[in-house]
């Protein structure tokens, strides 16, 4: 018997696993070992998905305000949630959202956000790490929350997700 969910409770509260007898012949720091990435990795999951179920059910956000003019005509619009140090974001993430923005013309618009000067937009879509994008209808209304790196390939399908819903209605 091993003792994967008391790893995961252990990783889950900061502490370690306290049972010995979890494989015969194995110490209790290499049982610990053994499953300490699963149980990060499950703990981070979990975490993750908890956080982009909240940022999906965030109240729409209004174009009042807005000051990109074009957003207002678009009918997907994305959030690029980055800062002036992080590389990633400007060799990336920018590049993946111009080639979108080229493959879709009009019907996208992406609004550069500055996440240190826009802490209550941040808190907003529970930005965990940059690069972050965020995938909204016309109305504001929320589809999908990337956390890290999102490819060309991932936003267009996003955005066609989104370009479809529109198309039905």
């Amino acid at each position: 018997m091993c003792c994967r969910g008391y790893v995961t409770k252990a990783v889950s509260t900061g502490g370690e696993c306290k049972r010995d007898d979890c494989v015969p012949g194995t110490s209790r720091r290499a049982c610990f070992g053994k499953y300490h990435a699963l149980a990060r990795s499950l703990v981070r999951t979990t975490f993750c998905q908890a956080q982009r179920r909240r940022a999906l059910a965030a109240v729409p956000l209004s174009s009042r305000g807005d000051t990109n003019a074009d957003a207002s005509l678009s009918l997907v619009r994305i959030l690029a949630f980055s800062s002036d140090d992080c590389r990633q974001c400007h060799e990336m993430q920018i590049p993946a959202l111009q080639r979108v923005l080229d493959a879709r013309g009009s019907m996208v618009s992406v609004a550069e956000v500055d996440t240190p000067n826009s802490p209550d937009l941040a808190q907003r879509y529970r930005i965990l790490t940059l690069p972050s994008t965020v995938i909204m209808d016309a109305a504001g209304r929320t589809h999908a929350v990337n956390y890290g790196f999102a490819n060309t390939q991932r936003l267009l399908d996003q955005v066609d997700e989104v370009l479809a819903q529109v198309s039905v209605s």
